[in-house]
């Protein structure tokens, strides 16, 4: 990450309440092409959230504890904040003198710009504005949010225009925080209902949605010069898994996400 940070652009999507086994049955059905086109072997590597919700797991990715893959480490990380004794930063690892990632990279030359989705991100309160607040410019409105059945369309817009309005020798760490895969999802799936709720098909359906749109966000961010991208999940969600229902809980079907990297290079 040495040689990455300062020559590349940085693209950060986590995508929220995604999990784990609906993300790899879409990809191995073919149903995510612009996303699996870039997943490393087609399949999404198999890692544990830093936490178990949305708050706590991105104070831990910001802080460069990105999700941990899903096997005996140690596993040396791609940002770390220097600190004594840390037995995952390696020679490979970008170290950073601030208490966070996004800071570390304001401070070496990066703008760094927050695109919202969940209600962590609305800027509507005082809790809603610690995450986006880390950010030198955040952007949220309610058709980002978790509400609209067109919120990744309209953050992908907002991102487009982000980096056409950005100095082209200006380096941009882009985060989004993709909203659509949280409840309420019904309304991805054709057929479903409010009075149904959200089920683990509607789930995945809008995953497909999010992947739909997918390939503008690829291509904008990787317009400028190449960019590396961080895709995953913050962590899992439950449908009736062993009784249990959403987050903040701890069972596998929530600690297990789906993550991948890669470069987009979509000008050349």
């Amino acid at each position: 990450m040495n040689e990455v940070v300062g020559s590349h652009d940085l693209l950060l999507v986590t995508l929220d309440t995604l999990r784990h086994d609906v993300a790899q049955e879409l990809a191995a059905a073919g149903r995510i092409p612009n996303l699996a086109r870039h997943l490393p072997g087609g399949v999404w590597e198999r890692r544990h959230a830093p936490g178990s919700f949305t708050y706590a797991s991105h104070q831990a990715m910001f802080a460069g504890f990105l999700p941990t893959p899903a096997e005996p480490g140690p596993h040396p990380r791609l940002f770390a904040a220097r600190f004594a004794g840390s037995e995952t930063t390696a020679s490979g690892t970008f170290v950073y003198d601030t208490p966070d990632l996004i800071s570390g990279l304001a401070a070496v030359g990066y703008r760094t710009v927050c695109i919202g989705g969940v209600g962590f991100f609305n800027k509507q309160g005082p809790l809603g504005s610690v995450l986006p607040g880390m950010f030198q410019e955040s952007h949220w409105e309610p058709e980002f949010g978790v509400a609209s059945p067109t919120s990744f369309e309209a953050q992908v817009a907002r991102a487009e225009k982000v980096v056409a309005e950005l100095p082209r020798d200006q380096r941009l760490f882009l985060f989004v925080n993709v909203s659509a895969l949280h409840q309420p999802n019904w309304f991805h799936l054709p057929g479903a209902t409010r009075e149904a709720g959200d089920t683990r098909a509607t789930h995945a359906a809008a995953l497909e949605y999010v992947d739909r749109h997918m390939g503008r966000l690829l291509a904008a961010v990787g317009s400028r010069r190449p960019c590396f991208a961080v895709v995953c999940s913050d962590h899992g969600t439950a449908y009736g898994e062993d009784g249990y229902s959403g987050h903040r809980i701890g069972h596998d079907v929530v600690w297990t996400v789906p993550y991948a990297h890669f470069f987009v290079d979509e000008a050349r």
